[in-house]
């Protein structure tokens, strides 16, 4: 029984002697830990806090020249000019006095031009050099209560903003020529915050005293020493080879002293942009700023506790922002706006319109949704100014160019079936007009039994109009027939027109696309219950441009509603060269819907459309048929499309002319017919008032048809031009 417990003694021990031994390295590790915090804090904590104390990392962003635009054949149309730059950067304890001693150095050496020097500018400049005191304008017994007045915020700021306020008229035009350039200079530099440059001086447009001279930028140059603080370096402005061409669409950017704009701060700074960044503040400079704005230089700079710069060092390489390339034929664009431009001045010249000021045309390939050209042409003061952008901003009623939509939807409601005859007659309602078609007021044509095809053709409104009765289940049953629409029957054709893009966002992608005004049709009813009517043949709502050309597009392509774009690929740029980079992104076709039609029912709305142009009673022939009615309309393509005359009355720019009736003219169409390879629109709001010379009735068909002759031309010149390109090679 002794050896069990024995053994137990013996193992109790061990284990004693474990825990003993761990504890002793336990003790070690303490003490050694102890002993290195002791160094740590007592013997060198003083130099570790010195240091902390001594530097602090500030990350400052540089400026890089934004991306490119250019055209589908590769002609740039929004570039980069290089400009000589004076800067300057300020340290984080620079005062402002130094500020100021620097500024009038530099006075000496640069001209700065001081238009923009403001009151407050003054005002301040006056109290910072001391020529006038807070003391002269603000007496000490006043500043006393002040200080005192518990119910003031900040005291300091009431007393100066008070000594600025009694300054009078002759003593801020006291100032000096050669002050006041002190002041222009020293309100740039004095406008950034710490370590970030601010431009000085630098070319602004076509002001060329705002350019520095080569002259100024040596002399500057070579006494940098002197001038702490300032550089002088190589900025970048947006140049536009093409002029005012496409300018309503290209966009614009803001200017360095304008920096980001108020409205949407907050987004930039979350961006990692300066406030005094340059950004895209309209259409594709604004669509497209992640794209074109480049990756900024970043250099830390490490500064002492003082804020004097010790290091600086790049922890960023810059790159010039990415390339665009647009859908834009820019050639042909020239020559569209040229002929719009023309047809304008020659009609406003004759003075038979005289409340047509504008005239609208878009081009686009219906396959694929790009636009190979947009013009937009308005008459300002006698002169032209570009307006392309209203090609999506602006809508209009359209007319009968929407008979083909009301045919197509009567197909989709199951309401109207290829090839069924109607009767053309005067329509008598109750409480509404008489609603009847242009060439058959009275009744009694002769042709007056018709298809689709052929109320196309002669644009039959009354064809129209009983496609949408049928659409509401209303019959008509001759003179004095009552009318029962509801508001949800103009959402029905509606709905209908909308897969077509009537009434709808198109996609295009540029900012601030507008899609028409829809009537209250509550209100309407309960006047005049025949709107209804109206709205089948294009006279109620209103419609884009672009809109028009997506619907027809829809008809020319087999009944694909495509997204217009104006961007057609991204590019990486090319530092070493002017030819593009690689490809970054191809904006790929987007279809948006396709229409539940069949081949049957599009085929004979598209033939629809070519009798319009081609037919002996097509409303278009004697432009686009086979018959012109001048030499200069003979073509060897062959067209189709719908022409629109829509009743209105004038709200333009001239109020007093509000409520005159007018006409809207419209035209759209396809070439060729065969094989569509462009669709096209023209809108002219307010064309006439009344009866004009049959020469200056409707320029849209004029213009329609020399940009298809353009478009077909400049094909054919550059098939040419790539056959003696491969002969060559």
């Amino acid at each position: 029984m002794r050896l069990p417990k024995q053994k137990k003694r013996k193992k109790n021990n061990h284990i004693f002697n474990r825990m003993n031994l761990l504890f002793f390295v336990v003790f070690i590790l303490f003490t050694a830990l102890i002993l290195r915090l002791g160094v740590v804090q007592i013997v060198k904590g003083e130099g570790y806090e010195r240091e902390v104390e001594r530097t602090e990392e500030v990350v400052v962003s540089t400026s890089v020249p934004r991306g490119k635009m250019y055209d589908r054949n590769g002609k740039v149309i929004v570039d980069n000019t290089p400009l000589l730059a004076i800067t300057y950067t300020k340290s984080q304890t620079t005062k402002t006095t130094d500020i100021i001693e620097i500024a009038r150095k530099l006075a000496t050496m640069i001209e700065k031009n001081t238009d923009k020097v403001t009151d407050r500018d003054r005002e301040d400049f006056l109290l910072l050099t001391e020529q006038i005191t807070i003391d002269e304008k603000v007496p000490e017994e006043e500043q006393a209560k002040i200080l005192t007045n518990e119910k003031i915020e900040d005291p300091d700021k009431e007393i100066y903003n008070l000594a600025r306020e009694r300054m009078t008229e002759a003593e801020l035009n006291s100032i000096s020529a050669s002050e006041l350039e002190v002041l222009a200079i020293f309100r740039e530099m004095n406008g950034g915050y710490a370590l970030s440059p601010q431009v000085i001086k630098v070319g602004e447009g076509d002001d060329e005293s705002t350019f520095v001279t080569d002259e100024e930028f040596a002399v500057v140059s070579e006494n940098l020493a002197s001038l702490p603080g300032v550089n002088t370096m190589t900025d970048w402005e947006r140049a536009y080879p093409y002029g005012e061409t496409l300018s309503s669409i290209l966009g614009k950017i803001t200017t360095s002293r304008e920096g980001l704009p108020n409205d949407n701060l907050d987004y930039y700074l979350a961006r990692g942009y300066s406030r005094n960044d340059r950004v895209g503040k309209s259409f594709i400079e604004y669509q497209y700023e992640d794209v074109l704005k480049g990756q900024k230089e970043k250099y830390k700079s490490i500064t002492d506790k003082e804020g004097n710069v010790l290091q600086t060092e790049l922890v960023q390489e810059g790159q010039r922002g990415q390339d665009l390339v647009l859908s834009l034929d820019i050639e042909l664009q020239e020559a569209v706006d040229q002929i719009v431009e023309d047809e304008l001045i020659r009609i406003k010249e004759a003075g038979v319109h005289p409340l047509m000021d504008r005239i609208f045309f878009t081009m686009m390939d219906p396959f694929t949704g790009e636009i190979l050209a947009m013009s937009g042409k308005q008459w300002v003061d006698g002169e032209i100014v570009d307006y392309a952008m209203g090609t999506y901003t602006s809508a209009h009623e359209i007319g009968s160019a929407v008979k083909g939509a009301t045919v197509l939807s009567g197909y989709m409601a199951d309401v109207l079936i290829p090839g069924e005859t109607l009767f053309d007659e005067p329509l008598t309602f109750k409480d509404t007009p008489t609603k009847n078609s242009w060439f058959n007021p009275y009744g009694g044509y002769e042709k007056a039994w018709m298809d689709e095809k052929f109320a196309l053709e002669k644009s039959s409104n009354s064809f129209m109009y009983k496609i949408a009765l049928r659409l509401a289940e209303e019959t008509y049953e001759g003179s004095g027939t009552s009318l029962g629409f509801v508001p949800d029957d103009f959402s029905t054709l509606r709905n209908y027109y909308s897969q077509f893009g009537l009434g709808v966002r198109t996609e295009i992608d540029l900012p601030g696309e507008q899609i028409g005004y829809k009537q209250v049709d509550r209100d309407v009813l309960e006047v005049e219950p025949g709107k209804m009517l109206d709205l089948a043949i294009g006279q109620y709502d209103t419609y884009t441009p672009m809109q028009m050309l997506q619907y027809v597009s829809s008809i020319a392509n087999g009944g694909y509603r495509i997204a217009p774009k104006v961007v057609k690929e991204i590019h990486e740029p090319n530092e070493t060269s002017d030819e593009l980079g690689p490809l970054a992104y191809e904006n790929e076709p987007e279809v948006l819907n396709h229409l539940a039609l069949s081949s049957k029912e599009l085929e004979a709305v598209q033939e629809g459309f070519y009798r319009v142009f081609q037919g002996s009673e097509g409303t278009s022939s004697d432009v686009f048929g086979p018959n012109p009615t001048r030499s200069e309309y003979i073509t060897d393509y062959e067209a189709a499309g719908k022409t629109g005359t829509a009743e209105v009355v004038y709200y333009g720019p001239d109020r007093s002319k509000w409520g005159t009736e007018t006409y809207n003219y419209s035209l759209i169409g396809y070439a060729p017919y065969d094989q569509p390879e462009v669709a096209f629109s023209v809108i002219t709001p307010w064309a006439s008032t009344g009866s004009v010379p049959s020469t200056y009735t409707n320029p849209n068909e004029r213009i329609a048809k020399f940009a298809l002759d353009k478009y077909f031309e400049l094909k054919e010149k550059g098939t040419e031009e790539n056959e003696e390109r491969e002969i060559d090679q």
